[in-house]
Formats: C-alpha cells, structure tokens, sequence
C-alpha cells in the first residue's frame, strides 16, 4: 500500500468517525480497525490522536484558506477602496466553501459537524491550532464584517455573528438530511450550492436587522430594550 493512501485512508477513516461519534469517543483502534491499518501507521504518520485531528481539519482548511484569500483579494479589488457589502463578503466565504472539490458527497457537511464540535467539545487544542493556523482568513473574514456593518455595536455584532455561524453550522452540516426533507415534501431536488445561495440573504438580513431586543419582564410581558 502507498504511503499517500495509508494516510488517505486513516484521514477518511478519522474524519467520518469523528463526524458521527466525537473527538473524545472515537478511539484511534476504531480508526484502525475501519481505515484496515496497524496502530503503528498512526503512530508514524501522524504521532498521536490530537495531530491525527488537526491533520483532518488541515486537509479541508489549507486549501479552503488559499482559496478564500484569493476570493478577499478578489473582493476588494472589485471594490476599489470602497467597503464591500455584507452580501459581497457572505457570499466570497460561501462560494469559497462550496466550490472546494469534495472527496464524497458528504463533504462539506461532514466538515461543518467537525467545526462545530471542535467548539461545543472539550478541544482546546484544537481551538488553539485553527486560531494560529488560521487567523489570518478569518481575522480578515471579521474586518470585512465590521465594514459592511458600522452601525452596529461591538456586543450586538458578536451575537450576530455567533448567530450566523450556528444557522450556517446547522444547515450546511444538515445539507443531505435536509436535502431529502424537501425532496420527500415538496418533490423538489436542490443542491449545496442552491442551498448556499439561499443562506447567504437570510444571514446578511439577520445581521442587518433592527437593532431591537424584547426583554421579558417580571410579570411575564415583554418591553423594548
């Protein structure tokens, strides 16, 4: 076997079964025992489980990030001097993301089960990875945003953004369930990128709306904030 396709193989292996299981539950002799190598291999090619799952998210995030920089270069070129608009840089991340060559079908909504574990589980390793390997996209990513939305306030701007990222998390790492949803209901086929052009006005709308918080008060009703 090639040494490329042992590698191969344990990233396809690791990645599928940190999809469905988590870091934490999946055990590298799981790994093993679906990629059909040796514990040995892992050891020698990757040196331990914490680099095994930076190496899975390497795999996706090195040439996603060359590609959504050459989409900002792109972007702001276009934009000469001027702030591009939220709809503009939404859709530079997306497009970025969506036209990634896949490796299955699954692709891209595996990956966005990973990121979003890799936030709601005990990873701090993984945080700390993707912040030094890939702060520069995405602190680029973050000053595009504040551009496009100076009327905002720093707090209302972080929820929002935490906002947008979980509708994004939950939809595209959904993709083929909800694929099929609409399919069975309605008789209708779409794709990952329809349904990325769909997602892109509803969050630029969300992190544009009015900025107008309902506060629940004591005796039950509710009073603008």
């Amino acid at each position: 076997m090639a040494q490329s396709d042992t590698v191969d193989r344990i990233l396809d292996a690791a990645e599928e079964l940190f999809a469905d299981r988590g870091f934490s539950e999946t055990s590298l002799r799981m790994i093993t025992s679906k990629a059909k190598v040796n514990l040995a291999a892992v050891n020698y090619h990757f040196g331990s489980k914490n680099a095994l799952i930076h190496a899975v998210f390497a795999r996706f995030l090195t040439p996603f990030s060359a590609t959504l920089e050459k989409a900002f270069d792109e972007l702001e070129e276009q934009c000469n001097g001027e702030p591009a608009t939220l709809n503009q840089t939404l859709w530079a991340l997306t497009e970025s993301a969506v036209r990634m060559p896949q490796r299955n079908e699954q692709g891209i909504s595996i990956f966005m089960r990973l990121l979003g574990l890799a936030y709601t589980q005990s990873q701090g390793h993984l945080r700390k990875f993707l912040e030094q390997e890939y702060g520069q996209p995405f602190s680029r990513f973050m000053r595009l945003l504040k551009e496009a939305t100076p009327q905002l306030s720093a707090v209302d701007r972080y929820w929002r953004i935490q906002f947008m990222l979980g509708a994004t998390a939950f939809t595209m790492s959904s993709s083929d369930a909800l694929r099929d949803i609409l399919q069975n209901k309605l008789g209708v086929e779409t794709t990952v990128q329809e349904i990325a052009a769909r997602l892109v006005p509803f969050l630029a709308a969300g992190m544009q709306a009015e900025d107008t918080m309902l506060v629940p008060s004591a005796g039950g009703k509710t009073s603008v904030a």
